[in-house]
């Protein structure tokens, strides 16, 4: 019984127990390539950007609790990520270097409040092609023999690149294509290419420059390939392999009367023609000297052994023979040189030149002009030469011919000597001047009674260069061309010399600037024309200025400018503003018409006018330059003019005529309409007499009415306003019922306010219109004037005297009075009896109501 009671109490605290436990949190593991988990066999290449997201931490807790996520590293190592706690999304915060930390130890953790689960994990860092391959051991310096084999190996360079697969490997060439040597591209062996030799003489040291490249990668989402250069410089040794040199040549020698045997006669000069690693030279005679002569061994020095006297010969011809002393077992170099000895004797020898093949008095050279200054004319051969011996032998030289071109080097000769022409002048040789230049050399002797001399003739053929530039024969041309010039038309022709020859003299035009697109140029004869679609216009353009440039075939250019003005052409002819004119005369007035020409220039744009037909024909006349047309003196008044036509009309019909002055001269013609009126009609209707002046210009009627009016307006208001004023400042103020009559004698103001009133009631019928009865004085029959409407009369002039037949008015005030005037009826308009009233006003009518819809003026 006790027994069973123990059980039960051990499976009642099991089940609180179990009750009561927490399950710990863990992290999903959803296996490798997947971004989210545990971070199991994680990999992240090396090039990642910082602050990257690159992983999430994913896990779970049993109970559903919040969990949340850690990731720590050993304290000597670098934090490379940071985690966010509540959705675990992993940031790179460090850069990554494979090369460097190729991977990474990091404890990532999972929490649930009360248990933590923490792993560690290993990210591997994957190569980017982030490194550029590099040379190692240098410098790098090659000793090589001159007689190297082609085909040798003379040196290997050795380049590293610490990525790894295709972005690790390296490959080699050469920066210079062209140069004798190769390289491996896989293993950097530099060899002598096949062919190719070296030659310690010619060039002593190669440098090679070496190109390293990798084979490429992906860095930060693109195909990248690194590269690396070094040189290598190949120092050439010398070898024997060049015979001995003799420096001085040709060798002569003098012996003289009173030349004692084993006297030095000359000395013989040579030097191992390997310059590096020189040998000792050793000197002997081979031939010719008949035992009359011997040689130094070592120093080279030609001494005489017999006596001047005893000598069979005049002239000795020795071969001097040096030899190397090389290494045992080595071929000996060597080399001959000849040496001439002459015996002086008496003066019977005159200074003589030669040239290559003997005595020669002649010598001839082709030479480009313009040498540089102090050069050598080497294709001259000459050596002059006096047999005799000591003093017989000493002579001067000196150039016969223009001063200061050349100079002869030496100037002073003992025995012989190679003769050297030095330039002096280099302006002074030139082809365009001079195509050949002639000298003599003169040879002279200086101490012996005899001066025995001769000379040679120097002849230089100079080649000519391309040494000047195209020459304009002006610095500007003007040229004058009709404005109706066809395209393709000749304007001027421009002249440049190149006083070169052949090709480098052949100048060849063009034209530039801002006014040539209307022009070209031929490019050998340096005519300009016209374009053929070119259309010129005086009146747009009068003046074109451009430049032309001659150039030779080598782009030595000079310039020079052009104008071309345009000549005028009556291409216009004269015009009306309108073909129909109508115009208003009156009697002793002329009317003016005017006729416009576009042309450019006098006489072309000058207008003549005259009238080509009138009826009846003697009524007007017109002034032939300014246009103006007016009455015949005969005629004086209205009724003279009505009774010349049997309709006795008002309105005349004139056909002028515009001609102008060219020529061919252009003429236009045009219908005038005249309405002619006398002064005494205008005199009695003022506002006729504005009409007429305004007819032609209908908006200088609206703009005088508007300026009446606001005039009105504007001492209407400053009258009201001061009224105001004056009644406000009163400190009395009288009944209503109160009316003061107006004194005897009328006030200005009075005068004024009753003429302001009659003008502003009477603004509005200014422009009335009424029918018009007819008139016999005016051409009834057109059926526009039995239409037209008769023009207002003006408003009649302020009335002074005061009217009693209207109602009184009055104005309270304190300090005055005003007596009533009575109300003026606007009088009625006046009939007006001119038909020229009738047809100004239904024309500027017509002129209002076109305006009106454009300007939208208002009355």
């Amino acid at each position: 019984m006790r027994r069973g009671r123990w059980a039960a109490l051990a499976v009642g605290l099991l089940r609180l127990c179990l009750a009561q436990a927490n399950f710990a949190p863990h992290f999903f593991d959803n296996g490798v390539g997947s971004t989210n988990g545990n971070m199991a066999l994680f990999s992240l290449p090396e090039d990642t950007p910082v602050g990257s997201h690159v992983y999430t931490l994913n896990g779970t807790d049993p109970e559903g609790d919040p969990i949340s996520y850690h990731i720590s590293f050993d304290p000597s190592a670098r934090s490379v990520f940071s985690v966010d706690p509540t959705f675990g999304n992993i940031t790179l915060v460090e850069e990554l270097d494979r090369e460097r930390e190729d991977e990474i130890e990091a404890i990532i953790s999972i929490s649930d409040g009360l248990n933590l689960v923490a792993e560690k994990v290993v990210i591997l860092v994957t190569d980017a092609n982030d490194e550029a391959p590099r040379f190692i051991q240098e410098p790098y310096v090659a000793l090589v023999p001159e007689d190297i084999p082609s085909g040798s190996i003379i040196f290997k360079v050795h380049a590293v690149d610490r990525d790894t697969g295709s972005g690790g490997s390296v490959t080699y060439f050469l920066q210079n294509l062209h140069s004798p040597f190769a390289v491996d591209r896989h293993s950097g062996v530099l060899r002598l290419q096949a062919g190719a030799t070296l030659d310690y003489e010619r060039s002593r040291t190669h440098y090679i420059t070496v190109v390293a490249k990798d084979g490429g990668g992906r860095l930060h989402g693109a195909d990248v390939v690194f590269s690396a250069t070094t040189t290598v410089t190949v120092k050439v040794e010398d070898v024997q392999d060049t015979a001995p040199v003799f420096v001085g040549t040709p060798y002569y020698g003098y012996v003289y009367e009173d030349t004692l045997p084993g006297s030095e006669v000359l000395k013989v000069v040579a030097m191992d023609g390997d310059r590096g690693k020189p040998n000792r030279i050793l000197y002997s005679l081979v031939n010719g000297s008949d035992g009359a002569f011997e040689i130094n061994e070592t120093s080279g020095a030609i001494s005489i052994t017999q006596s001047p006297a005893q000598l069979q010969r005049e002239v000795y011809e020795l071969h001097v023979q040096v030899t190397e002393m090389s290494p045992p077992g080595s071929p000996a170099a060597q080399a001959t040189v000849p040496v001439t000895i002459r015996i002086v004797d008496l003066n019977n020898h005159p200074p003589t030149f030669y040239g290559e093949s003997g005595p020669q008095n002649r010598f001839e050279l082709s030479m480009n002009e313009h040498p540089p200054q102090g050069e050598i004319l080497r294709g001259l051969k000459i050596t002059v030469n006096d047999s005799d011996q000591g003093a017989n032998a000493k002579f001067n030289l000196q150039l016969v011919g223009p001063r200061g071109i050349f100079r002869v080097v030496p100037q002073t000769v003992l025995n012989e000597a190679q003769v050297t022409i030095i330039v002096e002048n280099s302006a002074a040789i030139d082809f365009e001047k001079s195509k050949v230049l002639t000298f003599k050399l003169l040879a002279v002797e200086v101490n012996t009674p005899e001066k025995f001399s001769s000379t040679a003739d120097v002849v230089i053929q100079l080649l000519d260069t391309n040494d000047n530039v195209p020459k304009f024969d002006s610095l500007y041309y003007v040229a004058r061309i009709p404005e109706n010039a066809p395209g393709g038309s000749s304007v001027v022709a421009v002249t440049a010399v190149d006083p070169d020859t052949g090709p480098w003299g052949e100048v060849k035009y063009s034209i530039y600037g801002t006014g040539a697109d209307l022009f070209l140029i031929h490019l050998s004869t340096g005519i300009i024309y016209t374009q053929p679609w070119a259309s010129l216009d005086a009146e747009a353009t009068a003046r074109y200025n451009f430049y032309v440039k001659a150039e030779d075939m080598e782009g030595k250019y000079s310039t020079a400018e052009v104008f071309i003005t345009l000549l005028d052409v009556n291409d216009h002819p004269p015009q009306f503003g309108k073909s129909v004119q109508k115009k208003t005369m009156v009697l002793g007035t002329p009317v003016k018409i005017e006729a416009i020409d576009e042309d450019a220039e006098e006489p072309n744009n000058l207008v003549d006018y005259s009238i080509t037909h009138a009826e009846p024909a003697n009524v007007f006349d017109i002034n032939s330059h300014t246009g103006e047309i007016w009455l015949k003196n005969s005629i004086r008044s209205l009724d003279a003019l009505h009774n010349i036509t049997p309709g006795r009309d008002c309105l005349w019909s004139l056909e002028v005529q515009a001609k102008d002055r060219g020529s061919p001269s252009f003429s236009t013609t045009a219908l005038l309409k005249i309405d002619i009126t006398d002064a005494e009609t205008l005199s009695r209707s003022p506002m006729a007499a504005f009409l007429i002046q305004t007819k032609d210009n209908p908006m200088k009627a609206v703009g005088v009415l508007a300026g009446t009016m606001a005039t009105v307006v504007a001492i209407t208001v400053l009258i009201s306003t001061a009224t105001f004023w004056r009644n406000k400042k009163s400190n009395k103020v009288l009944p209503v019922r109160r009316v003061l009559r107006k004194r005897p004698s009328p006030a200005p103001r009075t005068i004024r306010i009753e003429w302001l009133k009659s003008k502003s009631a009477k603004a509005a019928t200014k422009f009335m219109l009424k029918e018009k009865p007819p008139n016999e004085n005016c051409n009834n029959n057109s059926p526009e004037s039995s239409l037209l409407p008769r023009a207002p009369a003006l408003p009649p002039s302020p009335s002074v005297a005061p009217s009693t037949g209207a109602a009184q008015w009055t104005v309270p005030t304190v300090s005055g009075s005003l007596t009533p005037q009575p109300t003026q009826l606007p009088p009625k308009p006046k009939t007006m009896g001119s038909p020229v009233q009738s047809t100004l006003i239904s024309e500027l009518k017509q002129k209002f109501e076109k305006k009106s819809v454009h300007n939208k003026a208002y009355f």
